[in-house]
């Protein structure tokens, strides 16, 4: 599974420099000089012959700039290329990220797809995703008739994860599902 770690934004200068909206906590590791990160392109090239963005990227050096990171990437020589990376997504595979130390920390990875249950065992659905607010994470939960709901991913609400089981235990707050 592709982790993405951050999305190319607009060329910095004219030596095919870019920002990068940062996703990860662990930016130093993620994007340090050498570093291959898989790529999810944003939109195609209209033009026939224009340049293609590759399926990996090397880093060849990063840089904090006003609260921004700056980018190079191997073979990105100029600010045309650079703007043709805009808005690509890249990532890692979650194979090659090891686990939190921390035993009440996840990688997002790590939840999508488990069950949601209530203490009594009910199940409400399953874990879609993770989106990361600036107050709280939030699970967001996939119904079983299709609608979602958004959970605050807190000691309070989710007292328990269990990964080798395979689920995620709530103590949900009256309403909170039909919101």
């Amino acid at each position: 599974m592709l982790l993405i770690v951050g999305r190319i934004g607009k060329p910095h200068g004219v030596r095919g420099e870019v920002t990068v909206e940062v996703r990860t906590d662990e930016p130093e590791a993620r994007f340090a000089p050498g570093s291959v990160l898989v790529t999810e392109p944003g939109a195609v090239p209209s033009e026939p012959g224009a340049w293609r963005v590759p399926e990996k990227l090397t880093v060849e050096s990063a840089r904090w700039h006003q609260g921004r990171l700056l980018v190079a990437f191997e073979g990105v020589l100029d600010r045309d290329v650079a703007e043709a990376l805009r808005n690509t997504l890249v990532g890692v595979d979650s194979a090659d990220v090891a686990p939190p130390e921390d035993p009440e920390e996840f990688n997002d990875h790590q939840l999508v797809g488990l069950a949601v249950v209530t203490r009594d065992g009910e199940r409400l659905g399953e874990v879609a995703r993770i989106d990361h607010a600036p107050a709280s994470d939030l699970l967001v939960l996939r119904r079983p008739e299709g609608r979602t709901a958004l959970i605050p991913f807190v000691k309070a609400i989710v007292p328990e994860v269990d990964l080798a089981g395979g689920r995620v235990v709530v103590d949900l707050p009256g309403g909170l599902l039909d919101v």
